[in-house]
């Protein structure tokens, strides 16, 4: 539900109580767990921080009303305790608000992501460019509670984790807190297109834009960029009349011009969507990484059995590193292959997260070695990559197989290995 002020812009939104989020993280989107940071980087009190998460996955979040500078909701206690949690954020001055808008305004992107529900990192940092701040940053999530708690407590915490998932869904919920809603942001967008219209119509310094055009005082426009193909290409035939060259395999570099076509193609798609979100990094390709890639593309078996050799792997070995670079390309492979210890502010992330997963009574038991948790009497185990993310692995014919997407929630990455649904 949405409220306007009598100038007819957002006043507020209310959310109706979202179901329980057992066993999924609270934030997939960058932009959603840049939110969570900010809450979980200044928090004094882990604990509350716990307890919040727990309040939230059961849902005793209420409805959440969003309104300029604040949050609100009501949120139970385990023993059904109604308590009012408000969560404060500074909104935006209006010098600030002009200065973003001219920024967004120049750049048709931006709104164009916006209105698909994203959040790309450049849009971000184009207004921070511009001086003014999107998201929140440590300390600036402001907390007040009925309970009385000066801190965040675990009903202010639990509306936070709640309000990451609301902003998964719609980043507008942000920049509403900040002070502008949807309406009033586009509508002000739209004027400032139409006045920078009508100064262009008239040319520069009032000269008419027929007779500028004509003067050749300005060049036409560019060309669109031409449409992506949706298929890539078909790469010529090898099969000639004429014998090949002693060493060379004809059907070997059909295959291999066929692959390079689709990563072009893949490469292609990805720049023309502009980038948006926040992509991991992911580790430098390999001559025996990049044998995996192609394997992907199901050669006959004589180029299979060469790309095995050449990744110095098994066929077996390679049929899994397939199965693995199928879900997460390089960096998949490196979690694949790559044994590295967790130490420092790494490990005391994992440890946080993997006390913060599960309730004391149904935290599996796990045993560590490196970079991998093994749950204890199962053939189920996790893998931290070095971006924090927990991949699931199950244990299949005498080897560890990879058995999902990775997650920022080693619950939800152990429900996937496990074979159970997230929720």
């Amino acid at each position: 539900m949405t409220r306007y002020d009598d100038d007819g812009t957002d006043a507020e939104r209310t959310f109706a109580a979202l179901p329980p989020a057992r066993g999924r993280a609270f934030a997939v989107t960058w932009w959603g767990r840049a939110w969570l940071t900010a809450l979980e980087g200044t928090a004094l009190d882990s604990g509350q921080l716990k307890a919040g998460r727990a309040l939230a996955r059961a849902g005793a979040v209420g409805a959440v009303s969003v309104r300029p500078g604040r949050v609100t909701a009501v949120v139970q206690d385990r023993d059904r305790t109604p308590h009012r949690a408000d969560v404060l954020l500074q909104e935006l001055s209006g010098e600030q608000w002009d200065r973003f808008l001219a920024m967004a305004a120049e750049r048709a992107g931006h709104v164009a992501a916006l209105l698909d529900r994203e959040m790309p990192t450049h849009l971000v940092e184009d207004a921070e460019s511009a001086g003014v701040d999107l998201l929140p940053g440590l300390g600036d999530l402001e907390p007040e509670c009925e309970c009385g708690a000066w801190d965040h407590c675990g009903h202010t915490a639990a509306l936070c984790y709640q309000m990451a998932r609301l902003l998964d869904q719609d980043p507008f919920v942000l920049l509403l807190m900040r002070g502008r809603g949807e309406r009033a942001l586009l509508e002000a967008l739209q004027a400032r297109g139409e006045a920078s219209a009508g100064r262009t119509a008239q040319g520069p310094d009032g000269v008419d834009a027929a007779e500028a055009y004509a003067a050749g005082d300005i060049l036409p426009s560019l060309p669109a960029l031409p449409a992506l193909p949706a298929e890539p290409g078909t790469p010529p035939s090898l099969d000639t009349e004429a014998a090949p060259a002693a060493g060379v395999d004809p059907s070997a570099l059909e295959f291999l011009a066929a692959r390079t076509a689709v990563q072009a193609h893949r490469l292609l798609a990805e720049a023309l969507r502009d980038g948006h979100g926040r992509q991991p990094v992911a580790p430098e390709p390999t001559v025996a990484r990049d044998a995996v890639r192609l394997a992907a593309g199901e050669p006959h078996r004589a180029v299979t059995e060469r790309l095995a050799e050449g990744s110095g792997r098994s066929r077996e070995e390679l049929a899994v590193a397939v199965r693995a670079w199928r879900q997460g390309g390089t960096a998949a492979l490196a979690v694949l292959d790559e044994e590295w210890a967790v130490d420092g502010e790494r490990l005391a992330r994992a440890r946080a997260a993997l006390e913060s997963a599960w309730d004391e009574d149904e935290r599996p038991v796990l045993r560590v070695r490196a970079n991998r948790w093994t749950v204890a009497g199962a053939p189920v185990q996790l893998r931290l990559d070095r971006e924090g993310r927990w991949w699931p692995y199950r244990g299949e014919r005498g080897r560890w197989t990879p058995a999902g997407d990775p997650s920022q929630d080693p619950a939800t990455a152990l429900a996937t290995a496990q074979g159970t649904p997230e929720g």
